[in-house]
Parts: structure tokens; C-alpha cells; sequence
């Protein structure tokens, strides 16, 4: 009895000095997700900055539209020679693109996938609107900030670019400060650092900037003018709607 009393005082104590011995890794990046997707939709300009090497600057300028979890366009709007080119992502990992050249949209296969999103550091799995809790299975590392909660998640599919991402994620409202990728080398290769804004009853990622550290090249997302909860049609997102009105 004695010794079932020392093993409980023990755990309670782990369970005090370290908050995340209480939570499961699961659990945790279910939250994560929860967070990430709770409105029913959401529309926002979004801007984009790309800088390489030498400092250079190219700006893009898009609108973003989102219903539920699966949902989601993105449609250029600036400099010129991107306008019109858009991207659909829908259930089961599904990606359209449309490009004014070819007059038609091509579905993104699961090569491409892993190519770079209409240029910028983010790929197309990056942007994708399956959770992270579908694509990942997540365990707790140790982490020296007690503030947040670290995540090691290992790729379910071997499709993914990935061997593993590490997630430094708040503890207070478990959003993401930051990401780390690992390439199919086991290669630290980019990272992705994030600001979340609240706005009414929801947290969202008001600023990203993702550092492709072998290339040397960044991307840096803006939102801005974001909407919540509009009531969007289910029009929105169909590949017919991604080729625009004449």
C-alpha cells in the first residue's frame, strides 16, 4: 500500500511539473486542428512576399476563400501575369489548378504534390485542407519552454515529402508558433514561424513566413481584411467556378 502511494505522489507530481505528461499527443494536435478549422468559412486578402538570396522582392496579391475544413480556393489577383490563376482544394486530398494559359483546370497529382505552391515554400501538401491529425501520428518530446508544448509527427502515407515535422505549439490555446521540416533524407531543410490574431470568437494565422534554408528563399504570408462565418456557397468550390466569368 505504501509503494501504490510513493508511485501515485510520483505521477501527481510529473503531472504538476509537467503539464503535457497529462495530455496525450493525440489530443493535443486534435486541438490544434480543432482550432485551425473552427469557423464555417472564411474569406481574406491575402499577400504574399517572396524573397530570395539576394534580397529581391516579388509580391503576389490573392483571394482567399475557405468553407469547413475541406474547402478552400485561393485566386490571384496580382501582378498581371498571375491573374486569374487559382487552386481548389477538396476532401481526399484533392487539388485543382487553373491556369488562364491552358483555359482549363488539371488536377494536381500526388508527384506534384510535393512541388512548391505556385511558386512560393510551401508545397502543395502544405496548403492541403486534410488535418494534420488525418495525415500525421503525433507524440510529445520534451520541451525546455514550459509556455509550449513540442510535437514530433511522423507521416502516415509514405506520399509525403516529409520523414517527420516538429511542432512547437502554444500551450495556452494550442495554436502553431512554428514548424520544422525534415526531408525524405531525414534533412533539416525549411521551417515556418506563425502569428495568430483573435478576431471575435476565433483564433487565425494573421502572418506566416516559411524559410526554405537550402534554397535560401522565404515566402511571408499575409491576412488581412479577414471575414468569418459569411455563409458561402458550396459554388464557391466547384473546378467549374475556378475558371473565371467572361
Amino acid at each position: 500500500m505504501k509503494k501504490l502511494k510513493i508511485i501515485l505522489a510520483s505521477l501527481l507530481f510529473l503531472i504538476m511539473v509537467n503539464p503535457s505528461f497529462a495530455q496525450s499527443a493525440a489530443s493535443l494536435l486534435e486541438g490544434m486542428d480543432a482550432l485551425m478549422s473552427a469557423p464555417k468559412d472564411k474569406e481574406a486578402l491575402v499577400k504574399m512576399i517572396l524573397k530570395d538570396k539576394s534580397g529581391k522582392e516579388k509580391v503576389r496579391e490573392a483571394v482567399m476563400k475557405q468553407k469547413g475544413q475541406y474547402h478552400k480556393t485561393y485566386r490571384y489577383t496580382f501582378p498581371e501575369k498571375q491573374v486569374g490563376t487559382a487552386t481548389l482544394s477538396l476532401p481526399d486530398d484533392i487539388i485543382w489548378l487553373y491556369m488562364p494559359a491552358f483555359n482549363k483546370a488539371v488536377k494536381v497529382t500526388l508527384l506534384s504534390k510535393s512541388q512548391a505552391f505556385t511558386g512560393t515554400d510551401f508545397s502543395y501538401e502544405d496548403m492541403s485542407g486534410t488535418s494534420y491529425s488525418e495525415r500525421f501520428t503525433p507524440r510529445i518530446l520534451p520541451s525546455s519552454d514550459d509556455q509550449i508544448y513540442q510535437l514530433e509527427l511522423m507521416p502516415k502515407s509514405m506520399r509525403s515529402r516529409y520523414s517527420k515535422i516538429i511542432v512547437y505549439l502554444n500551450k495556452t490555446h494550442l495554436y502553431p508558433e512554428k514548424m520544422e521540416y525534415f526531408d525524405k533524407d531525414k534533412a533539416y531543410f525549411k521551417y515556418a514561424t506563425y502569428t495568430y490574431k483573435k478576431q471575435g470568437k476565433y483564433w487565425y494565422a494573421e502572418r506566416v513566413m516559411m524559410h526554405d534554408i537550402q534554397k535560401q528563399h522565404s515566402t511571408e504570408i499575409f491576412l488581412t481584411q479577414i471575414k468569418f462565418d459569411q455563409g458561402l456557397d458550396d459554388a464557391e468550390f466547384t473546378v467549374e467556378n475556378l475558371k473565371p466569368l467572361e
